[in-house]
């Protein structure tokens, strides 16, 4: 059984202007985040920041060098007014077999499809996920490359926590125990609870009055 932080492969934020996001992340953490790629046909971009050789962070919103697509963007970015916490990715290394291992114990975590994005340097990254169900329910990703994003990502941002707030835990328990995943979960209003620091000071989301909530 991993942990949570242990098996996670990135967080991702989305957002309606990744510039403004990377700019208020920098001034509150001293972390400026490094540019991704564009994801083509999606209408998307990414920004990174490393947690560690394995794990990162991704802030995700509109690529206005693309053509608007006919079809929402992924994570609800058409839909935001500011930035959220949308969703996590846990890594594993081979996906059919853990498809196969989490259906036997009851549940599905849908189809895999394949993806991918070149980043600024001209290095295609390529890989295979499967649905985001929900924020707190993690959806899978096997890298089809040796360049994980996080080892040129921009480093010096630290994961403190990464917990789950749900309206039946029970529930939640029970998928992230057919993926080998153990986390802090609470009830309420669904939501991944994530507090990161950096070298001038810490974010948390949701906010402080989400929370209250």
């Amino acid at each position: 059984m991993r942990t949570s932080i242990a098996a996670l492969d990135h967080l991702v934020l989305a957002t309606p202007d990744i510039a403004a996001t990377a700019a208020w992340l920098a001034e509150q953490t001293g972390v400026t985040p490094s540019a991704g790629g564009q994801h083509t046909g999606k209408g998307t971009r990414n920004v990174l920041c490393s947690f560690g050789p394995t794990s990162y962070l991704e802030i995700v919103g509109p690529d206005h060098e693309q053509t608007t697509p006919t079809f929402p963007r992924p994570f609800g970015i058409d839909d935001l007014t500011e930035a959220r916490m949308v969703a996590w990715a846990v890594a594993v290394p081979d996906m059919e077999t853990v498809l196969g291992e989490a259906r036997r114990a009851g549940y599905d975590p849908g189809p895999a499809s394949a993806m991918q994005r070149v980043r600024p340097d001209g290095v295609t990254l390529s890989w295979h996920l499967t649905l985001n169900l929900s924020a707190t329910t993690p959806f899978l990703i096997e890298w089809g490359t040796p360049h994980h994003p996080a080892s040129t990502a921009a480093p010096g941002l630290e994961l403190s926590q990464l917990r789950a707030r749900h309206p039946h835990p029970e529930l939640l328990e029970s998928h992230l125990d057919a993926l080998g995943i153990s986390m802090g979960i609470m009830p309420g209003p669904e939501a991944l609870l994530v507090e990161l620091h950096g070298p001038l000071g810490s974010v948390a989301f949701p906010s402080a009055e989400d929370v209250r909530l």
